[in-house]
């Protein structure tokens, strides 16, 4: 007799479970079970992720909060303290990218356990292992070997997994997805009446944050003729706010600017709904470039205009879809805001093409993950 229940998915992201990127996996088909691993140190907003949830703790979870208990899990180094009990029973262990622990720990158990490892990945340089750290240099080369399937979010990954090593035959591009549920719907407030600018991402240096305050500053400044100028919202998390705030007030926008450290992910409908433009103005450094960017994705599913860097993978996430301007180039980002965004009325909606905004829903990357998984367990 044929075993009808759903076959267990596994997702493993150790304290970087968050509600944007695994929310799509509620759209797999029945005959896949996902359920994520969370330990009790998640760095992001899960109050949205709308999947079954298994208790895992990690080293860091026993750890106190802060910079000492970060660098106590960094001596022996962090990993889930019961990985045979939380990856028991899967078919399917799907982790991310080469250097973290706890896709170290999915390839370690693999054949012991017996399921089938999935990776996507989201890394857009190829580190190898002479960039990479004295510990995640052996996680890299176990991972490599363990992996039986690679989902690339981009192009770009996917020429980077080929330079790191990885089987051409072994990767299949998978771009990810975002709700439609949520970003989708249309906007319930009232048309704003004043244009407003938000940057959203880690509150880090190649974010890109001070790009978009130094342009604004630009037009508040005359020197690109701007008929208003607009006010921002900065959202995330991170060790930049402080210099945020005072860089605006030394920039003279202080009146302008509002950094907020917490939004919950199920509110983000609503900001994108009452703003003007959505900036993401990254910027690459040696270790890291935009990989990415949910955000983007995001942007095109409420229709919000987008101004970003054209930097890492942006340039092909959007397409034609969006205007760019050099990675740094806040002059050019004050005269595309002057010129593509504020000369219309507040909160206009882009026109983007409705194959752009499919490729990036749920259910589109929910097909793209059930397709792979049924050949890959098939093989």
């Amino acid at each position: 007799m044929t075993d009808a229940r759903p076959r267990r998915v596994a997702l493993v992201r150790g304290h970087q479970t968050n509600s944007w990127h695994l929310r799509p996996w509620r759209h797999l088909p029945d005959r896949f079970d996902a359920v994520v691993l969370r330990t009790r140190r998640s760095w992001f907003d899960t109050a949205s992720l709308g999947l079954s949830a298994e208790p895992a703790p990690a080293l860091r979870d026993l750890l106190p909060s802060g910079r000492i208990g970060d660098a106590l899990a960094r001596v022996p180094g962090d990993r889930y303290l019961r990985p045979r009990e939380a990856l028991a029973g899967a078919a399917i262990v799907h982790s991310q990218d080469l250097g973290f622990w706890y896709s170290m720990q999915a390839a370690k158990y693999k054949r012991e356990l017996g399921y089938k490892l999935v990776l996507t990945v989201w890394e857009t340089i190829p580190l190898l292992g002479a960039y990479r750290n004295v510990r995640t240099r052996p996680y890299r080369e176990r991972v490599l070997a363990a992996t039986d399937l690679f989902l690339a979010t981009s192009e770009r990954a996917r020429k980077a997994l080929v330079l790191e090593g990885a089987d051409p035959a072994r990767i299949q591009l998978c771009p990810p997805g975002v709700d439609m549920e949520l970003f989708g719907a249309e906007p319930s407030a009232p048309q704003p009446t004043e244009h407003l600018i938000v940057s959203p991402g880690r509150l880090v240096w190649e974010k890109g944050h001070q790009d978009l305050l130094r342009a604004v500053a630009t037009l508040r400044r005359g020197l690109v003729e701007t008929p208003t100028v607009p006010r921002v919202l900065i959202v995330g998390a991170g060790p930049e706010k402080a210099r945020l705030t005072r860089y605006a007030a030394e920039l003279s926008i202080s009146d302008l600017v509002e950094v907020r450290s917490e939004i919950p992910y199920a509110d983000m409908p609503a900001l994108y709904g009452r703003a003007s433009c959505l900036v993401l103005g990254s910027l690459p450094v040696w270790f890291w470039e935009e990989q990415f960017g949910m955000v983007l994705a995001e942007a095109m599913a409420a229709r919000l205009p987008i101004v970003a860097a054209s930097s890492g993978a942006i340039p092909e996430v959007v397409d034609e879809s969006a205007r760019t301007f050099p990675a740094g180039g806040w002059p050019e980002l004050a005269s595309l805001l002057a010129e593509e965004v504020l000369t219309r009325p507040p909160g206009t909606r882009a026109t983007y093409e409705q194959s752009t905004v499919d490729r990036y829903s749920a259910p589109a990357f929910a097909e793209r993950l059930a397709t792979a998984y049924d050949e890959l367990l098939a093989s």
